[in-house]
């Protein structure tokens, strides 16, 4: 009984070794940098949304902190927002009143 628990958590503790997070610093760079291009273009057309600078600080906050797949994940996401807010912009260049 002792040798199979013994096992189990030695497969355990190897497979919690085992996994590292196949994203480098330089992956979240560039995620990072790509989110500030994106948001740089919604805010060069006045569509930048309110929390997107935000997110970007944090995602190099995380990075800073060794949290690399955090600041990865909060990049995308500050992209993201920022390709919806040009997709906003697009849809609603032309909105106005309508006078029927």
């Amino acid at each position: 009984m002792k040798k199979l628990l013994l096992a189990a958590t030695a497969a355990l503790v190897l497979n919690a070794c085992a996994y590292t997070s196949a994203a480098s610093t330089d992956d979240a760079k560039t995620a990072i940098s790509q989110a500030v291009q994106k948001t740089q273009q919604s805010a060069r057309v006045d569509y930048e949304w309110r929390d997107t600078g935000k997110i970007i600080k944090k995602a190099k906050a995380a990075l800073k902190k060794g949290n690399i797949d955090a600041a990865i994940k909060l990049a995308n996401k500050a992209g993201r927002q920022s390709d919806n807010a040009l997709k906003q912009y697009a849809e609603q260049k032309n909105a106005g009143p309508r006078f029927n």
